[in-house]
């Protein structure tokens, strides 16, 4: 309850002050499957990721990241991309990575609800925008390096 709370506040918060954001996501894909996270103040599933730390580098980032919201630990990654959200009042920047050698615990901080792996070919229905979208870009192979998240 105390997270969603705070989840609103930031909205509110980021209303008032239009913040410049940097964050990372992380496609990991292993046999045709997709690990996706569900946090607890949102509905929908996405790709494991989250802000970007101060002195923290991107690679940094998405490797904390990766540990905290499903326990994965990342060895080989790749960087695909960087994208541009404007949703929820802020000018959010999202460095996407890949990795398909990884391995998975499941444990995860109290943040995520729930960790998942689906096949690329049945996700969710409720799976956020921007996450769908760069995953089918991904499985039809035709997926930009910058643009819109």
């Amino acid at each position: 309850m105390l997270i969603k709370l705070a989840y609103r506040l930031s909205r509110f918060y980021w209303f008032l002050i239009r913040p410049v954001t940097l964050g990372t996501r992380i496609m990991l894909v292993k046999d045709d499957k997709i690990v996706l996270v569900k946090h607890s103040y949102q509905d929908a599933w996405y790709l494991p990721g989250g802000g970007v730390k101060r002195g923290e580098t991107l690679e940094q980032s998405i490797r904390r990241e990766a540990a905290e919201e499903c326990g994965a630990t990342l060895n080989q990654i790749q960087f695909l991309g960087i994208y541009t959200n404007f949703v929820e009042f802020k000018s959010d920047h999202i460095a996407l990575f890949l990795s398909r050698d990884f391995t998975l615990t499941n444990l995860h901080d109290r943040e995520i609800e729930e960790v998942a792996t689906f096949s690329l070919h049945q996700l969710p229905g409720k799976l956020s925008p921007g996450s769908r979208q760069k995953i089918r870009a991904f499985i039809n192979e035709n997926l930009d390096n910058t643009g819109m998240w």
